[in-house]
């Protein structure tokens, strides 16, 4: 008997009648509010939190068949019980969970141990009256001693709750040895709608008194001592200072010394016993009362009540800026007020029994940790007030860190009961009704069973798998111990090789959820196989020894689907090597909108990328029979999506164009051939007039033509 090749029945994304467009009107939507829409995949940070609506879309597109209209599918309910999706890369879990809401039996593995545990949270047992009942046990034990640490005292006396302190970093000046405030600005606060509520809070330099104004920040006089100062600049500018003693500028770095800076109190915002919110000025008492926190936090350590993290930080490109400010150890993220605070809340929610609500209690605090610590800094009124350590990409010292009260207020934000609120059982409202947005209204549709809340306790190293299972794993994407050929679709995600180190970042929360383990788990989560190297070639070899593991995981006819974009050739190149090199090759390719629409990463480039490049590929066995395109062909069909893009008002980039350019070409390669002969190709075509911005937006004219 011979071996016959399995019949290839194409699907949905391998055509060009798949609708990302619309896709990509959903995402952008979602994007700006993905932990609303979406939040099952945002009870913990993670660094690459996929839109749910574009990973839906490529689930479906993935196994429906080619004449599928998306846009009917995408609501209907499914249940597509013969399908199993693995996810390499699997991050937040955005791809488990979209697999899992259409029936699909959903493998997510992960290197870094702190996006496995936020995802056994999320997918796991979420029982809110049990998860309530113990949040109420937390509270009765703690809460009253936490929040006592957040008193403070108006003018007149009268004890208020403080919802933030206000801190500012200082430094010595090199000439004269003055202690300097590194103030960028003397603005304390604006609101987040300046044309409905312009007021904005001051602090006088000269007096330390702080107000509202409603004129220009520019030119104010202070209500108490008359001092007449510019409130938007203060005396540290990027990486100098002047001081306000002798004038001199100097470089702050170098006066930094050897230990982490000092932070001097300055501000509070009260909340009175009428409700009323009011800005003060740091008083002596307050100066002693964070004084004695230090004193009981050490008295704490010592006898044993609370621990501490002593995970230290290792230089690395996200790490580097921190560590050049001598935070040389997570520990020193923290003032003392909050150790005392995160180290009690710790302490009581451990004390509860074992079970999935003290984890889930567990992966709560670890996320309370965004918000409380020193690089935290103040978004302003009339919004969530504090901006939490990774609005950046990189660990940025804030030289205006905000202090929220961290057990937290109805009148706050960041705080642990606030968190409870808005992520934990928001994200149980939404496993109990699935919900996607409606491109056409503002409803949001009901289409999806609800969540099992099971993940399976081992992961699968034979088959059948159970039906709609949830396994997920920690570890290395290649070698996954999976059967062969056990896996319908590969849908993931991968890194970029010279972007986020998210291991570099994760260790911030490794180091609290390390305490007290073996050694094994007291470390850092970096690993040398995490697929992200600032070496090409490096970043090449990982990503291909993971994609030859799904190689060899996939069915024979089934797919590898994952986003991608990247600015610079190199990160193409090495893209197309793993590609190759894995036995796939590249058979279509389709923009649509990625992440963030307000990241700030985005708004700082010059020519920013919105757009991730969809790569659809097969095994290299299952292509024999596939017709290339040439570059003319591919240079038509990815002007014609950029032109269903460009109609469905999206304004693209320069960059935006180049990966739309650069993903259809590769279409055209054999694993013979290098993508360098496409770099000339790419150029040429950026600068005809069919590709520059304004033509594309003319192409909504030409869209009857496609």
């Amino acid at each position: 008997m011979t071996n016959q090749m399995p019949t290839i029945r194409y699907s949905l994304i391998e055509s060009d009648s798949f609708a990302f467009e619309f896709l990509s009107e959903l995402a952008e939507r979602e994007s700006w509010r993905k932990e609303l829409h979406r939040p099952i995949y945002h009870i913990h940070k993670w660094w690459a939190q996929r839109l749910g609506s574009v990973f839906r879309g490529l689930l479906l597109g993935s196994v429906l068949p080619s004449d599928t209209d998306l846009r009917e599918s995408f609501y209907a309910r499914h249940a597509l019980e013969d399908f199993t999706v693995f996810d390499p890369f699997m991050g937040s879990g955005t791809t488990v969970g979209e697999a899992h809401k259409l029936g699909m039996t959903a493998l997510g593995r992960d290197i870094n141990p702190v996006a496995v545990r936020s995802a056994k949270t999320a997918f796991g047992a979420l029982d809110r009256r049990r998860i309530l009942a113990a949040y109420d046990e937390v509270a009765s034990r703690i809460e009253h001693r936490i929040r006592d640490l957040y008193r403070g005292t108006d003018p007149q006396g009268r004890i208020s709750e403080v919802l933030y302190h206000f801190w500012v970093m200082q430094c010595d000046c090199p000439d004269c040895d003055a202690r300097i405030d590194l103030f960028p600005s003397y603005i304390v606060a604006r609101n987040a709608h300046p044309k409905r509520k312009s007021h904005v809070q001051v602090r006088c330099p000269a007096c330390a008194d702080i107000f509202q104004i409603t004129q220009s920040p520019h030119d104010v006089t202070c209500r108490s001592c008359r001092h007449q100062f510019d409130a938007t600049t203060g005396i540290a500018s990027g990486a100098k200072a002047t001081c306000t003693e002798c004038r001199s500028t100097f470089t702050i770095l170098k006066t930094i010394g050897k230990t982490r800076p000092r932070f001097r109190l300055f501000g509070k915002l009260v909340l009175s016993s009428e409700g009323r919110k009011a800005y003060f000025p740091a008083t002596d008492a307050d100066h002693a009362e964070y004084e004695r926190c230090g004193e009981l936090l050490q008295a704490e350590v010592r006898a044993g009540r609370i621990e501490l993290p002593t995970l230290k930080l290792t230089h690395g490109h996200n790490t580097r800026q921190a560590m050049n400010y001598n935070f040389h150890s997570w520990i020193d993220f923290f003032n003392d007020r909050q150790l005392l605070a995160l180290g009690w809340l710790r302490g009581a929610i451990l004390d509860l029994t074992s079970s999935p609500e003290r984890d889930a209690l567990l992966t709560l605090f670890s996320g309370a940790l965004e918000f409380n610590n020193l690089f935290a800094s103040y978004k302003g009124e009339g919004t969530g007030a504090v901006r939490h350590m990774f609005s950046h990409h990189i660990l940025k010292p804030e030289r205006m860190p905000l202090e929220a009260n961290v057990w937290g207020t109805l009148k706050s934000s960041g705080g642990f009961s606030n968190l409870l609120r808005n992520r934990l059982l928001r994200a149980i409202d939404y496993r109990e009704t699935p919900t996607e947005l409606n491109g056409l209204t503002s409803t949001a549709k009901t289409c999806s069973p609800e969540f099992t809340g099971r993940v399976e306790e081992r992961w699968p190293t034979t088959i059948p798998m159970a039906r709609r299972g949830v396994y997920l794993s920690v570890g290395d994407s290649g070698s996954t111990s999976l059967p062969d050929k056990s896996v319908d679709v590969v849908v993931t995600d991968p890194p970029f090789f010279d972007n986020v180190h998210y291991s570099e970042l994760a260790d911030f929360f490794q180091a609290w959820q390390g305490i007290g383990t073996d050694a094994t788990h007291n470390c850092s989560t970096r690993n040398l196989a995490e697929v992200q190297d600032v070496d090409a070639a490096k970043f090449a070899s990982k990503l291909q020894d993971v994609f030859a593991e799904c190689h060899r995981v996939l069915k024979d006819g089934g797919m590898l689907v994952f986003t991608y974009h990247h600015s610079r050739d190199e990160g193409w190149h090495a893209l197309s090597a793993a590609i190759f090199g894995a036995g796939f090759l590249v058979v279509n390719a389709h923009p649509v909108k990625a992440e963030m629409s307000v990241a700030t990463p985005k708004f700082q480039a010059k020519e920013p990328i919105q757009l991730d490049v969809i790569l659809v590929c097969r095994k290299q066995s299952d292509t024999i029979d596939f017709l290339r395109p040439s570059p003319v062909e591919a240079l038509d069909r990815a002007r014609e999506k950029l032109c269903r893009l460009a109609a469905s008002g999206f304004t693209l980039s320069r960059n935006d164009r180049r990966i739309t350019l650069v993903g259809q070409l590769l279409t055209t390669l054999l694993p013979t051939e290098s993508p360098d002969s496409l770099n000339r190709i790419v150029e040429h075509a950026l600068d005809d007039e069919a590709f520059a911005p304004i033509a594309v937006k003319k192409c909504q004219a030409q869209m009857s033509l496609f």
